[in-house]
Parts: C-alpha cells; structure tokens; sequence
C-alpha cells in the first residue's frame, strides 16, 4: 500500500477483517501527517496484521498527544525505518510514549535519529528492542524496571559513551540475553569503575568502541560470547576477571602482541586473534588453553624467526585447529621473507636451538683441536716448530770446509767407521768429510752443530736404514740438508740405501724422505764384494770438488 502524501485530515482504511489471512504489511516512502498517520497505525493494529514495517516516513505536522489504544491487537512487531520528524519542537511524551507502552513482542526504531526513549509505564512485553543507528546516549533506560521480559537489546551506532551506566541499563532486565553494543563511543575509566550488570547476559557485542584493557574489569559474568574486535585492547590482563562461562571471545584487530592465556577464561573454546600486531605467537598456548577447538591467528604481521618455528610445528599438532591456515597465515618480516607461508618457512633445529648450537660449536671445536693435534704428532709438527726455533737468525759462515757431512743412525756406526769413512778418506783424491764425534763443537746444541756441519759441508751423505728412520737426530740433520737443497738450489743430497727400507716403517714425519727416494737416484750398498769397487767410485765422484782455500766458495760452484 503506497502512500505518496496524504493530506485529508481522515484517512478511512478498509483494513484487513481479523478473518483475513493478510499478515505482513510494508509501506514504504511516507509523508503523512501526525495525526493522519497514527489513526492509520491505529486502524492497521487492530486488524489481522502481525507485521507492520514503515520505511522512509516523513512526519509533517506538528506533533500532539493522542490517545493510543493498544487493546484487541494481532500485532507482534512493528519496524519504523528512516523516520523524519520536521516538527523540532514538542513534548517527548506525546511521540515516545506512543512507543514505549506498546503491547507488542518486537519493536525497531532506525536510522531516525532518535535521541531518547521512555521506560514503558507497566511491566512491557517486549522481548526484542532495535534501535539502530540512532542519537541514543548513557540516559537511556536507567532505573527502568519495566523491561523484564526483554531478551534481544540492539543499540549498535549510537552515542553511548559510559559502559558502567550501560551496564547499570541492563540491571533490571531480568531476561535480557543478547545486547549489542557495537560501533558506539564507549570507553571505560579504570578499574574503580563499578558494574552493574544483569546475570541474564549470555552474549555481549562491544566491538568497534574506544574501549581499552580495562574493559576486562567491567564484563557480565556470565556471558558466553564476547565481541571486543576493533578496539584499543593492548593486553589482556592477568586476575581482573573470572569469565568462567565465556566460550567465544572475538579480540580482532585490536593491538594485541600475543595471544592471551586462559587462566580467566577455563571454558573458552573459539578466539579471533586476526589482525592485532602479533609478531610471534606463544608456542604454548593450547597448553593453557586446552579446550580451545577453534583459534583464528591469521593476517597479523608474523616475524618469520626462530621462535616462530615453534609455533608451526604447534600447528601441525592442533590438529585443525587453526583458522584460515595456511592462506592467512603469511610472513611479514624480515623482508626477504615477505609473502611466504609460515607452512612454507623452515630453519634448522641447530640454527634455532641456541643451546645444541653452542654443544655442536663446542665439538666441532673439541673435534677441530683433536685432529689438529694428531696431525702434529703424526707429522711431527713440535718437531719443525724446535728446527726452526733453533735455527741462528744470525749470517751463518759461508766458506765450505768439508767434501760432505756424514748423516747416520749410531746403529750403524760400525759401517760407517770400518767402510765408509776408510773408503772415502784415504788413498788419492782423499775426502774430507765431517763426523759429529769428530767434528760437532764443545758447548753448542746438537741443533746448532748439525746446521753449521751441513752449511759447512758442499754434500750431505745419508746413510738409510730402518735404523735411520727410528733416529730423531737423523730426521733433523734430513730436514735442514732438505732446506739446503731448496733454499740454495744445489744438489747436495747424496742417500747410501745401506739396508732396505720397508715403507710401513717409514714414520709420517719421514714424508720428505719419502719423496726424496721416489724422486733422486740412491747407491745402494751391494752386499757382493765383487761389486763396492764401483760403489766406491760412484760416491767419489758424487762428492768430487775441489774446496777452496779461503772463503766464499758457494756450493755448485767448481774449480
């Protein structure tokens, strides 16, 4: 029935009989006149119809009292939307009271920039009141004791400001089970704030408010679910409440850090934590929050880091349990990591646990120092450390004064003194030859003396054995006839293989001898006398040299 403009101050409506099945009723864009409009209201509330909605109503006359009878109704709910009052001046009993003493279930008053609202006279019937994007502010309802039945209480996007004088709003709203509080202006003032409020609450809508941690010090105890998104919630703190029945609870978009603990809320089992600014989630929360079934943790700007890891793998022991994952679930720091899914993101146990990194440090280092160790020993590493700390920094003597410096083991010495000395000393073309027990200096170090021996000598004989290679004063004297050999580029090694030489007993700190043999032709000393005539001559002419007389003959050079 749509109603343009009615400007007959009567308006006779052939309204419904009560046999009629008509129950619905919806005008919409209205302009009426007061007085006009409530004898339509009146006609239509005692007829058939149980639903009675008006949208867009322009009320156009002044407003007056009239005397509403609400008696002989089938009328059950009544929805004024988009209400335009032009009259600015008038009693509020005259319009209000009209609204409030209605005997009916439902009533919406919306969008219609409604600034107050009369307690009704007499115990109400109403069960649900909707009062929707209006001017409501704190004054409402107080001390109204008239609204028992009352169950469903909408107040969302009005000016209420007080959530202690909304609570004292609920307090004789014995039946009251669901209020919606949202998109207000509500904050709370402290912890000295005292609320009043109903025990019938079960479900409570305080979201997109002002309304900060404190708002836990002013909550119904009883209710189940809880609604606090879009607010400036920092902390949930520990002690200020017992919800005890509280199952659902909604912190979204607050500026929460970490998800809260359980030890106020035992029975809760579904929470929305999305977009606060949880940077590292609380491994343990399903630890103290054990009848959780449901947690939504997803868009908030996850720092992809070690103690995350800690959380995923909870993850994969919820079974489920996660909300929105793996899509909401997406790395935010460090920047290289922007984007990728925390199902995607992996470190190692031993980059994470700094506890096993420093045990893993510690062996490697143990493990490190061993095998360095062992090489030393193997290769006789403290041995070259002594050489070298021994060898004179200082210009040694440069004038040659031996043919050769002898470098056997004291075994055999017997060899040494009856064949190779003789041999090579006596008779035409004789050799010197340098001998420790002849020639080694009173009062200097073995080391010193085999370094000035060697220096002095233009040829170094080595006279191999399995004995020599046992003899640590033999491997000194090999080293620094070794060291000559590089260091001065001349062919001053000659090596008498006396016996053979299994190589397993070679020592590892041998290794230059070992590459000597390889490498440089030796004499071997033939055990047939038919041929060490030519042993001899072969040695001979190794050694052949003429030394000089004073100084400054080098090695390499001849007359």
């Amino acid at each position: 029935l749509p109603i343009a403009r009615v400007t007959d101050s009567r308006l006779d409506l052939a309204c419904p009989p009560r046999r009629s099945r008509l129950q619905n009723l919806t005008l919409t864009n209205v302009s009426v006149d007061w007085n006009i409009f409530l004898e339509l209201l009146q006609t239509i509330w005692q007829s058939s119809i149980e639903y009675f909605n008006i949208n867009n109503f322009t009320q156009l006359s002044n407003i007056e009292k009239y005397n509403f009878r609400y008696s002989g109704t089938s009328m059950k709910a009544l929805a004024l939307k988009n209400i335009l009052v032009t009259d600015l001046y008038f009693s509020q009993d005259d319009l209000y009271r009209i609204l409030a003493d209605m005997n009916i279930e439902a009533l919406t008053v919306a969008g219609s920039e409604m600034i107050h609202m009369l307690c009704p006279s007499s115990n109400s019937p109403f069960r649900y009141l909707n009062f929707i994007n209006n001017d409501l502010t704190d004054l409402l309802f107080q001390n109204c004791d008239t609204l028992i039945q009352l169950e469903i209480f909408i107040l969302q996007k009005n000016k209420f400001e007080s959530l202690s004088k909304v609570s004292s709003m609920t307090r004789y709203m014995k039946s009251l089970r669901y209020l919606d509080m949202s998109s207000n202006l509500l904050r709370t003032d402290g912890a000295e704030e005292h609320c009043q409020w109903t025990e019938s609450l079960k479900e409570l809508d305080l979201s997109s408010n002002q309304l900060t941690e404190s708002v836990f010090g002013c909550l119904p105890v009883n209710v189940n679910k809880l609604d606090l998104h879009n607010n400036q919630i920092s902390s949930v703190p520990q002690g200020i409440a017992e919800l005890k029945s509280l199952k659902e609870l909604n912190l979204a978009s607050n500026r929460l850090a970490d998800l809260p603990g359980c030890g106020g809320f035992s029975a809760l089992e579904i929470l929305n934590m999305e977009m606060n600014s949880i940077l590292t989630p609380s491994a343990d929360f399903f630890e103290s929050c054990q009848r959780v079934r449901e947690l939504e943790a997803g868009h908030n700007p996850f720092k992809c880091s070690c103690e995350l890891q800690a959380f995923v793998r909870l993850e994969r022991q919820s079974g489920g349990k996660l909300s929105g994952w793996p899509e909401a679930y997406v790395c935010e720091y460090p920047e290289d990591l922007k984007g990728t899914q925390l199902k995607d993101f992996h470190l190692t146990e031993l980059a994470c646990n700094t506890t096993l990194l420093l045990v893993t440090a510690l062996l490697l280092t143990l493990v490190l120092v061993g095998v360095v160790a062992f090489l030393c020993i193997y290769l006789d590493v403290p041995w070259y450390v002594r050489i070298a700390w021994h060898e004179c920094p200082e210009e040694r003597e440069t004038v040659l004064q031996f043919h050769a410096f002898i470098s056997y083991s004291e075994r055999d010495s017997v060899w040494v003194k009856t064949e190779l000395i003789p041999n090579l000393e006596k008779g035409e073309g004789s050799v010197q030859l340098c001998q420790h027990e002849r020639n080694f200096v009173p009062g200097k170090s073995i080391v010193e003396n085999i370094i000035n021996c060697i220096d002095k000598s233009y040829k170094s004989i080595f006279v191999l054995s399995p004995n020599f290679v046992q003899s640590e004063w033999c491997h000194y004297e090999l080293y620094f006839a070794h060291h000559k050999l590089f260091s001065e580029n001349c062919n001053s090694l000659i090596l008498i293989l006396l016996e053979p030489i299994p190589p397993y007993i070679i020592p590892a700190r041998y290794h230059k001898l070992k590459a000597l043999m390889a490498k440089r032709t030796y004499l071997e000393w033939p055990k047939e006398r038919s041929k060490r005539a030519l042993f001899w001559a072969n040695l001979r002419a190794a050694i052949n040299i003429n030394l000089p007389v004073a100084e400054g003959q080098r090695c390499g050079e001849r007359d």
